[in-house]
């Protein structure tokens, strides 16, 4: 009874980070935004974009958080799992967006330099230090139980390492009048933003798509079948994404002509207890003798 209570507050107390977190962020990319055009900076207009990932992310990770309680129903047999994955993707479109405008203000201010006050630069990303710090020590208490809450923690964390550049070019704008750094450092702040938006475009497009899940690998899934005793050959082999945190299987599973229903479901549990080690943990199996012709073409 304690160890369940115990995982109840766990659950209350993700969801407690989780919305902090994401106000804290939010609140901040309005006060970074609004100062960046008040200074005419564009390393903290681009810092505030680069903000604005981690409120969608952790927003996405909550969202993966509740809808995986949400009933199935006879319209959504999976409940609404994959909305986190078509989330995901709206929101990498969204940040490509955002990087095209940032890369046209950002060359515009080639042929024509402005000048910007350093030192407001560094205070405000500063706060960003302090914002994303406090975020980041809201999940390591659980960064090592549960795969989106470690993303949201080193996201944190390297985006404070982000800001820590920006108040660096600001006390070198403030103290040398170097005032190309500030274009200079939006433009490393694009890169570091495309490189995190290109892999969730790819990685939310594939599962969208129905691709193999990153990190699951065909080869190793069926190896790990094939050692279950009793288990013959396997075909017609299918993985895919419920959500961005659940994955599921089908296949066929060939096994002897007499093996009866005691051994069946022997061997079924056995496959199912080995797919969790490779972070499957919805699978569908048909079993099939080895004198069956199936006819399903589009196999593995």
């Amino acid at each position: 009874m304690d160890e369940h209570h115990h995982h109840a507050t766990s659950i209350s107390n993700l969801n407690r980070a989780f919305i902090i977190g994401i106000a804290i962020n939010l609140l901040y990319v309005f006060i970074e935004f609004g100062a960046g055009v008040y200074y005419d900076s564009l390393a903290l207009i681009s810092d505030a974009g680069h903000n604005l990932t981690d409120v969608a992310s952790l927003a996405l990770a909550l969202l993966a958080f509740r809808l995986a309680k949400v009933k199935s129903n006879d319209k959504f047999t999976y409940g609404y799992r994959k909305s986190t994955i078509l989330v995901s993707l709206i929101n990498s479109v969204v940040l490509f967006v955002a990087i095209g405008g940032i890369l046209w203000e950002s060359f515009s201010r080639l042929h024509n330099p402005v000048i910007v006050e350093g030192l407001p630069i560094s205070v405000v990303a500063g706060i960003g230090i302090i914002i994303n710090a406090i975020s980041a020590f809201l999940f390591f208490k659980d960064k090592d139980s549960d795969l989106n809450v470690k993303g949201a923690y080193l996201h944190l964390m390297a985006d404070a390492a982000v800001s820590l550049g920006v108040v660096v070019s600001g006390m070198l704008i403030y103290f040398f009048q170097l005032y190309w750094l500030d274009m200079v450092m939006s433009l490393v702040i694009v890169v570091v933003i495309f490189y995190s938006t290109w892999n969730l475009f790819k990685d939310s497009l594939s599962l969208t798509l129905d691709g193999v899940p990153k990190g699951i690998h065909i080869n190793e899934v069926i190896s790990e079948i094939k050692e279950v005793e009793g288990v013959l050959d396997i075909h017609h082999l299918h993985v895919w994404a419920i959500s961005t945190s659940q994955n599921a299987m089908t296949a066929h599973i060939i096994i002897p002509q007499n093996t009866d229903m005691e051994q069946q479901n022997r061997i079924k549990n056995k496959i199912k207890h080995e797919l969790e080690h490779v972070n499957i943990h919805h699978a569908t199996l048909e079993f099939e003798t080895e004198d069956d012709n199936c006819t399903d073409t589009n196999t593995i």
